[in-house]
Order: structure tokens, then C-alpha cells, then sequence
């Protein structure tokens, strides 16, 4: 998929089964998961979160532009997290730049990015709960757009009614996710070098488990 491509139309057939019939999460086989994934490459995990946390500094310099350019670079970059995680489960072998291969899908990434974002903090400001809602059902955007090449609204829209069926599920999920991040936090920052990657790549093992892959390279 070329940077700037839109993406595709899916059709929703495909989803039907998981937005009608229900399905189990199992956090803690994410999370271990994860782990084992982050322990077999340490290297490479921390190596890219560092370069991550470099350029989110830089970013910020930019003031009024610098959240526009953060949303812009980081939603690709957080894909890269994914597409790895992708590649290990499906036992393909690795390379650090895979990491950099969401920028491959730069245009839907970061247009969803923005529009959620955008979307979850109006709902944040007029009532709280609608924000709450949305952030936790976009969990599984990103990956639709890795896994089916899919433009960026559907797969907002798609990740929603996927995880609204199970959502107080996945609202446990994400409050796990923040404690750990936020233990890494406390951790003088230097845990986020370990939570950060453990939890993203909890989430994407948490979309193969649920989802299954459409694809087979990333």
C-alpha cells in the first residue's frame, strides 16, 4: 500500500460474525503473550520506543503545529508496533525497519488518528461518557487498516460495533493498559521502555485473537 493511497472499501459481510455473535476476551494471555514476544526482542522493542519518545520530543518544540505533526507521525508509528507483532505471531522473521513499515499506510493512519481524536474529545467536553465510549471502540482501527488496507472511517466504524458487542470487556482491558503505562510512568519514565511496547503489542495480539488476520504481510 502506497503512503498516500486512501485505502479500500471492505465488504462488511466480512465482520458480520463477530458484530452479531459474542466472544471472550482473555487479558491475561495477551499480556503474556506480550511479554514473551518483548523478551525475545528486547533489543529491537526498546531500540524503537526510544526513537519513538525522541521524536514525540521533537514534535513538541513545533507548539501550535507540534500536536497536528504528533498525530501525523505517531499514529504511523504506533502502527509499527502492530505490523511487528503481526509478523511474530505469523512466525515471519523480523528486521528493525519493519517497525517503521506503518508509514506504509501514513494517509488512512493519521486520518483516523485525527477524526478520533477529534471525535473522543468532543465527547470528552460536552458529557464524558460518549468520549469514553469511543476511545475504548477505536481500539481496533489501526490494525483494520494494516490487515485489510481499509480506508480510515470504516475502520473506525468497524473496530466500534466489533468492540461495542463485548465493550465493558474491553473497557477493563484499556484500564489495565493505563495501569501499566502508568506504573511504567513511576518507574522514573525508564518502565515505559517496557510497558509501552508489552501493552501495544497486547492489543494487536488481542485483534489477531478476536479478529484473525486477513492478510498475510503487513
Amino acid at each position: 500500500m502506497a503512503a498516500f493511497d486512501f485505502g479500500v472499501k471492505v465488504d462488511p459481510v466480512l465482520f458480520e460474525r463477530l458484530i452479531n455473535e459474542r466472544y471472550q476476551l482473555n487479558v491475561s494471555s495477551y499480556l503474556h503473550q506480550a511479554w514473551e514476544l518483548f523478551k525475545e526482542h528486547i533489543g529491537e522493542f526498546v531500540g524503537f520506543t526510544l526513537i519513538t519518545f525522541a521524536i514525540s520530543s521533537l514534535t513538541a518544540m513545533f507548539h501550535s503545529v507540534g500536536s497536528l505533526l504528533f498525530s501525523a507521525i505517531m499514529a504511523s508509528l504506533y502502527a509499527g508496533y502492530g505490523i511487528v507483532t503481526f509478523m511474530l505471531l505469523s512466525g515471519q522473521p523480523i528486521q528493525f525497519n519493519d517497525f517503521f513499515k506503518g508509514f506504509n499506510y501514513f494517509l488512512p493512519l493519521f486520518l483516523a488518528s485525527l477524526a478520533g481524536g477529534m471525535l473522543v474529545g468532543i465527547g470528552l467536553v460536552l458529557l464524558l461518557v460518549p468520549g469514553i465510549y469511543l476511545a475504548v471502540g477505536y481500539m481496533f482501527t489501526s490494525f483494520l487498516v494494516l490487515d485489510y488496507r481499509m480506508e480510515f472511517w470504516q475502520a473506525m466504524e468497524t473496530s466500534r460495533a466489533i468492540i461495542t458487542k463485548n465493550w465493558f470487556a474491553f473497557f477493563g482491558f484499556a484500564l489495565v493498559l493505563m495501569a501499566i503505562n502508568l506504573l511504567g510512568c513511576l518507574a522514573l519514565g525508564v518502565g515505559l521502555l517496557v510497558s509501552l511496547p508489552v501493552t501495544s503489542c497486547a492489543v494487536a495480539i488481542a485483534y489477531k485473537e478476536i479478529v484473525g488476520f486477513y492478510a498475510s504481510e503487513w
